[in-house]
């Protein structure tokens, strides 16, 4: 018999939070200059994807759970593909395609992941990537896909990369953000409250008179999803809605991140925060020339973080907890929005909110699937997107014989939140993705389109006006408005 492997609670919950409207998928493309020697990427994933056990295994239930347990039909070719297609796909066709894919649910007789390889009209080729959320965040999967490549010099047998999921930033802060590195410690006390909740809960099931630990752990459990339940709503856009089963999605042309480095250093600003404010301005944009009023208007978003530590490089599973991040939408003033974004990250460096999401999670993959959904949707309704901002490898990699151009990935998004943005960093550039709803936004690329315009904003304030006056926004605002015609 096939050897079998229990599946955390966390992983659990993942896997049983998959519904029509949306799919717990991490989606990726990669696109290549040239085509990619099919044998040579063949090669690579049995060598270096596959010595993971988990691409190899799948999901099978018991009366307790669920388990890892290996393939024994497990073939490399269910999972590998080239596709044929009449044509080449220019980037608004392979849009779609990935677009579908996403909302197409991978085949639960077998591991839970895919990877085609697609022609386009966009110089080469692309690698279209599926991979089940239950098998390992994003910060683990980019680890484990970016390992196929052959370095930078794209030589056959070359030293492969090897991408460790906390690799030390030095002091690049777009690498490792004081952010990140700030929540760090409330994280991991995060996490050992939801190792000690496990603990009196196993203890409980084998032993019943400790009614009164398990009492204690309910009284947990209960008061943190009551904090979370009094969390207001956010403010109610066309981002928000009811989800039918179609996708969209759009990526943004590469941004130096050189720029924006620079510019966040003359505003005070890390590379997150510049980020963040653009995205934020992106989506008022949008509402606006579609005659929305945005006074007020704050949208939430759910921002991922990595709690791996060293005793997990290497591993897959999934080890991040979540924070909540207000965006203001009613300030037209983007060096206001800025400053305010900055005010509030610097508010959660200082924050244990993180421990709420993250008991909640790792409790949850334990309780029946009616009350994690229950649960799972009351912090769903709390959020308009899900925001992820990954750092990549900042020299050019080959894959199979072919240079990667530019990674793209969209991370799913929960219960009814219809809106995944993904920025990730890749050989001095920037670039951000974004996966909405169709019946929410159908044009995403309208929204992508913005982003870079919204940060040509904060390059030509930094150009043009005065250092000293760049900390008052209401000064800046003035002096704009005294010089316009």
């Amino acid at each position: 018999m096939p050897s079998r492997e229990r599946i955390s609670n966390v992983d659990t919950a993942w896997l049983r939070m998959d519904r029509p409207s949306n799919l717990m998928q991490i989606v990726g493309v990669m696109l290549f200059d040239g085509k990619l020697d099919f044998a040579r990427l063949k090669l690579a994933v049995e060598q270096r994807m596959l010595v993971h056990r988990r691409f190899v295994q799948r999901v099978v239930a018991d009366g307790t759970g669920y388990c890892w347990q290996d393939d024994p039909d497990f073939c490399l070719g269910n999972h590998l593909r080239r596709v044929v297609r009449r044509g080449r796909l220019d980037k608004a066709g392979l849009q779609r395609f990935v677009a579908d894919l996403a909302a197409k649910p991978l085949d639960q007789r077998r591991p839970l992941w895919e990877m085609l390889v697609v022609d386009t009209a966009l110089g080469g080729q692309a690698l279209v990537l599926r991979i089940h959320h239950s098998i390992a965040d994003g910060i683990a999967l980019v680890g484990v896909i970016l390992s196929l490549a052959d370095g930078a010099s794209g030589r056959a047998g070359s030293t492969p990369l090897v991408v460790s999921a906390n690799h030390d930033a030095g002091e690049d802060e777009h690498e490792q953000d004081i952010f990140w590195r700030a929540l760090w410690h409330p994280l991991a006390e995060a996490g050992r409250l939801v190792s000690d909740l496990r603990e009196q809960y196993s203890d409980l099931l084998s032993n019943p008179k400790q009614l009164m630990g398990f009492a204690r752990v309910g009284r947990d459990v209960a008061g943190e999803i009551a904090k979370l339940a009094t969390m207001a709503n956010d403010s109610p856009t066309r981002f928000k809605g009811k989800l039918g089963t179609r996708k969209q999605l759009a990526w943004s042309e590469p941004i130096p991140l050189a720029e924006i480095k620079e510019v966040g250093r003359v505003l005070g600003c890390s590379v997150n925060d510049l980020l963040l404010t653009a995205v934020a301005g992106s989506l008022r944009a949008y509402l606006v020339d579609r005659g929305e009023d945005v006074a007020g208007v704050e949208i939430r978003a759910m921002v991922p973080v990595n709690l791996r530590g060293p005793d997990d490089m290497g591993t897959l599973g999934n080890r991040f907890g979540l924070v909540t991040l207000e965006l203001p939408l009613d300030d037209e003033n983007p060096l206001a929005r800025l400053y305010e974004i900055r005010k509030r990250m610097a508010k959660l460096k200082e924050s244990y909110q993180a421990e709420l999401t993250l008991s909640i999670l790792g409790v949850v993959g334990m309780l029946p699937k009616f009350v994690q959904q229950s649960v799972l949707d009351l912090l769903a309704n709390k959020a308009t997107a899900v925001m992820t901002n990954v750092p990549g490898p900042q020299t050019a990699l080959y894959l199979a014989g072919a240079r990667l151009r530019q990674p793209l990935f969209w991370v799913p998004q929960s219960g009814n939140i219809g809106m995944g943005v993904s920025i990730l960093s890749y050989a001095g550039n920037v670039q951000i993705g974004l996966m909405t709803g169709h019946d929410l936004v159908p044009d995403p690329q309208d929204i992508v389109d913005r982003f870079a315009k919204e940060f040509d904003k904060f390059l030509m304030l930094v150009l043009m006006e005065p250092w000293e006056r760049l900390g008052d926004p209401e000064a800046v605002a003035a002096a704009l408005a005294r010089e316009s015609p």
